[in-house]
């Protein structure tokens, strides 16, 4: 089914000669408003080489997806993703499905010649993953790109943490901490969702909220996880079934039906990177009072830093060549115009938040499209954060360290 509003298509930007990218999206709940504004946004605040047009969305309900369409300024609707993903008026298909369809919608994209923009984790397997790679490969060498959406990567202060360690101002790398901690299911009478059912989203915690951290470690780094032992744990194993339309923390009746949950609640592991250092990873939706803490801390032979998402335009530096007099941890306030991204949105001082991320990485997209060139993270990152997930899971079952291929 298609429908349209033709009042509703947002025109190209006063002034703008730029050609445009047409742009369809799978999937409208939680991720897909974080997307939908980026879309919406990104032109407006950045000069950007291809205007997004905002063609078409893609959902199972027809009512549903229209009632989002009209919500979050998209052209038309589509509830049939294969036509979707084979429309001429489409150059992008954005997909921010459950991982259970990444693999099938990504390669039939890839296939009708569209870019495409997965969200993470890319797969819910490491075959999956592998094969979304293949098919990456061989549409790249046709022009046509696809990149998986780390968004977190694109965060003003990770970014100036990468700058930092790239320029060598932390020396060697000796030790990685990376946490990720959230409390939405802490309460066991929390509903079930597609996140705690395996078949949907490939895995728990490990999967949602700790690929992020591995994906940020490695990329703040630039180095990549050589071996794991990992420690799995799901503290409440059935929930009372979900309302049909819950949403993230969603709602459950009165003596609603309980259902097993099948995926981890928490995970930890030990990891050793391929330069030497030394990992601590932890992520957990079982943090009671911790609503999106991702907190990564690298030490080097020169220096230090530290972040943490909920404060999250700052970052803690501490430069090792500094008299002991006056050593410590230095505060940045990671809003300068000098620093990556600020210089497009608002004055010193005044911070950045979640969604801009989001924008950020439509900017780094689009940029790439237009010059012909490979975005990252590729699904050749995705597939290398999926063998990792792959190994903690594997090393938890065995109790034994697993080494990952490169």
């Amino acid at each position: 089914m298609t429908s349209t509003s033709p009042a509703d298509a947002d025109p190209t930007p006063s002034g703008s000669s730029s050609a445009p990218l047409n742009v369809a999206m799978i999937g409208h709940a939680f991720m897909g408003a974080a997307h939908s504004q980026a879309w919406r946004t990104a032109g407006r605040f950045f000069d950007l080489p291809l205007h997004p047009v905002m063609r078409v969305l893609g959902g199972r309900d027809a009512a549903r997806v229209r009632a989002a369409a009209d919500r979050l300024g998209w052209e038309s609707t589509e509830t049939d993703w294969r036509r979707l993903a084979e429309r001429d008026d489409v150059d992008l298909v954005d997909i921010c499905t459950p991982g259970d369809s990444h693999a099938e919608i990504a390669i039939a994209a890839l296939a009708a010649g569209k870019h495409v923009l997965c969200e993470k984790p890319l797969a819910n397997s490491v075959a999956e993953a592998e094969e979304m790679t293949r098919a990456a490969e061989a549409a790249a060498a046709r022009g046509v790109r696809a990149m998986v959406g780390f968004t977190y990567r694109r965060v003003p202060a990770v970014a100036l943490a990468r700058q930092l360690v790239a320029e060598g101002r932390l020396g060697d790398i000796r030790h990685v901490r990376a946490q990720y901690l959230q409390d939405w299911i802490a309460d066991p009478e929390a509903p079930m969702s597609w996140r705690l059912d395996r078949d949907k989203a490939g895995s728990g915690a490990l999967g949602d909220i700790g690929a992020h951290i591995i994906d940020l470690t490695q990329h703040i780094t630039g180095d990549t996880i050589a071996e794991v032992s990992g420690q799995l744990e799901t503290f409440v194993k059935e929930r009372p079934q979900a309302d049909r339309h819950a949403g993230l923390s969603g709602s459950a009746s009165e003596g609603a039906e309980r259902v097993r949950v099948t995926v981890d609640d928490a995970a930890m592991f030990l990891a050793r990177f391929r330069g030497g250092a030394a990992g601590v990873f932890e992520a957990t939706r079982f943090a009671t009072g911790r609503k999106n803490a991702i907190r990564i801390e690298v030490n080097g032979s020169k220096g230090s830093l530290c972040f943490d998402f909920e404060d999250m335009n700052v970052l803690q530096f501490f430069d090792a060549a500094e008299p002991e007099e006056t050593a410590g941890f230095r505060r940045i306030l990671v809003t300068e115009p000098s620093h990556p991204y600020v210089g497009a949105w608002w004055p010193p001082g005044h911070g950045l938040g979640y969604e801009h991320a989001f924008t950020h990485q439509v900017v780094d997209l689009v940029d790439a499209l237009s010059r012909g060139t490979q975005p990252t993270p590729t699904f050749a990152d995705g597939l290398r954060v999926q063998r990792v997930l792959s190994a903690v899971e594997t090393s938890s079952d065995t109790r034994t360290w697993q080494t990952i291929t490169a």
